[in-house]
């Protein structure tokens, strides 16, 4: 069964230049991805591999100097398609002196949400972010992991069919980073689409479905988190309650011993051995 293209981005290249004229930094160079309706997918890269250099351009916040760039298959510099899309920065800016429902009435006012609406759409916000308890507190008493979550409100206030989230778990704590986690997973659930870049490996292995590794602007592999940490040449036999004389038998002794067979296959590698080596292997290559 197809899948609808949310994004696609066909021989995406961004070169910035100098006052002169001159190539300064080529930070894409014919960038081809697709990132599917309802997945959450992962942009991975060292600094400067063009990670927010892409976001930019699917924001349609920056031009790109050669191929072109989709979302929901018009032009992201489209205005029709700005209602559908949410974006969350690396850091969130929020008034201290304000509480949570001051916040966002102030945003939804900004997005031209009426009385009713308005109301509806806070309540279901904080209740998604788990913040409705909190929402009298003004933002500057909060942790930062709550100021994470209400910037994540901030953002789901008009619905967006598309999140983009850059570096979403930065600065947290394992609580903190485990309730945004779980926000992007409820986001999944719904049916919407997810892009996001982090540093955080770990927290990107748990969530995504997909996985693009950027380096030197230039994508260097895109597959799903399965496929890309699935050790294929290697099997793993995970046995419980197995008798001690048995222990190193196989398989079919493996049942002949009483043992009992929880799992067969492939052992995973963790997404940051895999990153390591994909970026070591990207520079000896050259």
């Amino acid at each position: 069964m197809s899948r609808n293209v949310v994004v696609r981005t066909i021989d995406l290249t961004k070169v910035y230049r100098t006052f002169w004229g001159k190539t300064h930094v080529r930070a894409l160079d014919k960038v081809n991805l697709e990132v599917y309706e309802g997945e959450i997918f992962a942009l991975l890269g060292p600094n400067g591999s063009g990670k927010t250099t892409t976001m930019k351009l699917l924001l349609g916040i920056m031009f790109p100097t050669k191929g072109k760039v989709e979302v929901f298959g018009k032009s992201p510099r489209d205005v029709e398609i700005k209602k559908d899309i949410g974006f969350m920065p690396e850091e969130s800016y929020l008034y201290r002196f304000l509480n949570a429902d001051e916040t966002l009435t102030f945003y939804a006012n900004l997005m031209g949400l009426d009385r009713t609406e308005r109301k509806r759409r806070i309540d279901e916000v904080l209740e998604t972010v788990g913040l409705t308890e909190a929402r009298r507190r003004r933002t500057r008493e909060y942790s930062k992991g709550m100021s994470r979550r209400i910037g994540m409100a901030q953002v789901l206030l008009k619905d967006p069919k598309l999140v983009i989230l850059d570096e979403p778990t930065i600065g947290l704590d394992p609580m903190g980073a485990r309730e945004i986690k779980d926000v992007t997973l409820e986001l999944k659930r719904r049916g919407k689409t997810v892009i996001l870049s982090s540093h955080l490996l770990a927290d990107v292995q748990d969530i995504c479905d997909r996985i693009a590794i950027l380096h030197r602007g230039n994508l260097v592999t895109t597959d799903s988190v399965e496929n890309l940490l699935t050790i294929e040449d290697t099997w793993e036999i995970v046995v419980r309650n197995l008798r001690e004389d048995t222990r190193r038998r196989v398989e079919q002794v493996i049942r002949e011993g009483g043992g009992e067979l929880q799992s067969i296959g492939h052992p995973r590698e963790s997404l940051e051995s895999l990153f390591l080596k994909t970026i070591k292997e990207k520079d000896i290559r050259g």
